[in-house]
């Protein structure tokens, strides 16, 4: 190998060595205290979801900060009024009747705000918390798409539960049918990703693959660890990657 080509193999080296440590770099860990789960289930097809989608939306700094992990799970039982909800999924009605069942309601509806597992109506007190976290979390990028979480719980013998979600900042629709025809609707804290991980009893190590990401729409990588008998959160962490 002459010198040109041995330069040049080192710069290669240097330059995927640089992009590996950016992909790792990216980890965080919980803190002592419990980490409030804010859950808004809504929908572009119900006209009283607006407003809760603009309110969520003002969560990103506590977010960004740390103080609460937030999510919009949108739901396509409105969509036969006229338009579909192209955000919604199967997957996030059931679990919102999951947690009707957890809370012993009759029905489930919108907007609905979910806190810690709770149906909850005080938006004002929505993010704070005085309680202590029942489970640690360390959270870290593995790859550009690859995540790593280990979770210890605090009662190493009770049993816990897990999910993982996305959450992408910065999407809109124009709304041509329903009950908000003609109107923009823009959302934050989207929910693109959500998979439950099962039960578990310990100290476990979780992994995740997440669908690609786009650069016009931040986004968060979530994990949520709960009780899996009463929805309860044990503890939850969101991780911001850059690149």
């Amino acid at each position: 190998m002459n010198a040109i080509h041995s330069i040049a193999a080192v710069a290669l080296l240097a330059c995927t060595t640089a992009v590996f440590s950016a992909e790792t770099a990216c980890k965080a860990d919980s803190t002592a205290a419990l980490t409030p789960v804010i859950e808004l289930y809504t929908s572009e097809g119900c006209s009283s979801c607006p407003p809760a989608d603009q309110w969520l939306s003002t969560l990103k700094g506590p977010a960004t900060q740390g103080k609460a992990v937030v999510q919009a799970f949108h739901v396509a039982y409105w969509d036969y009024i006229g338009w579909v909800d192209r955000f919604a999924s199967p997957a996030y009605t059931a679990r919102q009747k999951q947690i009707a069942s957890w809370n012993s309601l009759r029905s489930i509806y919108t907007p609905q705000l979910v806190r810690n597992g709770a149906d909850w109506r005080d938006y004002e007190r929505a993010i704070n918390n005085t309680e202590p976290g029942r489970a640690s979390i360390h959270l870290q990028r593995t790859a550009a798409e690859a995540f790593e979480a280990t979770v210890s719980p605090t009662d190493k013998s009770g049993n816990w539960s897990a999910y993982w979600s996305v959450t992408e900042h910065g999407h809109s629709s124009k709304v041509k049918a329903g009950e908000n025809a003609g109107e923009l609707l823009k959302h934050d804290f989207v929910v693109r990703q959500y998979v439950p991980v099962g039960d578990y009893q310990g100290t476990q190590t979780l992994k995740f693959n997440t669908v690609a990401g786009t650069p016009e729409h931040a986004r968060q990588v979530n994990l949520v660890v709960f009780d899996g008998k009463t929805g309860k959160t044990l503890q939850a962490l969101s991780l911001s990657c850059q690149g």
